[in-house]
């Protein structure tokens, strides 16, 4: 199995979903030197990570971070137990607050922006003060990402705030229909956008690249509707051979979400 792309900025992820899709005969009992995997650059997705611990015997370990904090701000570490779907804590001499809209801390629970502070946030960027001001309230480094963070002072990435998908009124979080997607065993590659829709504003539709199996979109909506709210679940599927990603191997949902977009102002608070 060829890990260069891991050099060139694929994200881990990504790197591990490929090996579980691989052609290769490797086995548990073949690894057995291989306890712990990294994983960062982009959401690992828990089916993704259950799946790899099961063929290849070892615990992924992910983490979080920008750009804008060196790379990373947050990690599980395996000497703690291991909570599902959570980044992990702050590293040394950071710190972790979640925001609401009105840039007042939330406390344990409470889902609004997560806001990192610490040596490896930036002071700003290179000749944009009104771009940085935007994104600082203090010493808080505002991230646009959307979390929660519990007592312990574990982190729970929800969404990008960006994408978030406003349904009549009703936010829709695209990461959690994703991972709903990926619990399918003829997914292997999943995107949800918000798309116009006359009567509730934004629409859910997901994009998706399957395995070997002729699964339809019909198959795929009803698989959605047994573990969703009604008002989550896609309104329509579109299968493509490949997700668009940029260089550090993101994908790109600005690029599937424009051209449903064109002519149309977008809304997301």
């Amino acid at each position: 199995m060829d890990f260069s792309g891991a050099a060139k900025g694929i994200p881990w992820s990504t790197m591990w979903n490929a090996m579980l899709h691989a052609d290769t005969d490797v086995a548990p009992q073949d690894l057995t030197s291989l306890r712990l995997a990294c994983s960062g650059g982009a959401a690992l997705p828990l089916e993704v990570a259950k799946a790899f611990r099961e063929r290849f015997g070892a615990v992924v370990l992910d983490g979080y971070g920008l750009s804008e904090t060196a790379g990373a701000a947050t990690f599980n570490r395996a000497d703690l137990p291991r909570k599902e779907m959570s980044v992990g804590r702050a590293l040394p001499g950071g710190a972790l607050a979640i925001f609401d809209e009105d840039r007042n801390q939330l406390p344990p629970g409470e889902t609004g922006e997560v806001a990192i502070a610490g040596p490896y946030v930036m002071s700003g960027y290179w000749q944009r003060p009104d771009a940085t001001a935007a994104v600082f309230e203090g010493e808080w480094f505002l991230t646009g990402d959307i979390g929660r963070m519990d007592e312990d002072g574990d982190l729970w990435i929800v969404d990008r705030k960006k994408d978030l998908v406003i349904r009549g009124g009703y936010n829709v979080y695209p990461r959690e229909i994703e991972e709903v997607l990926y619990g399918h065993p003829d997914i292997r590659e999943a995107a949800v956008i918000g798309v116009p829709d006359e009567r509730w504003g934004e629409a859910v539709k997901a994009v998706v690249v399957m395995r070997d199996g002729a699964v339809t979109a019909d198959a795929l909506i009803t698989h959605c509707r047994a573990h969703l709210g009604g008002f989550k679940v896609p309104k329509s599927i579109d299968r493509t051979d490949v997700l668009p990603r940029n260089g550090a191997g993101k994908v790109l949902k600005t690029v599937l979400r424009e051209p449903y977009w064109q002519g149309v102002t977008r809304r997301v608070s």
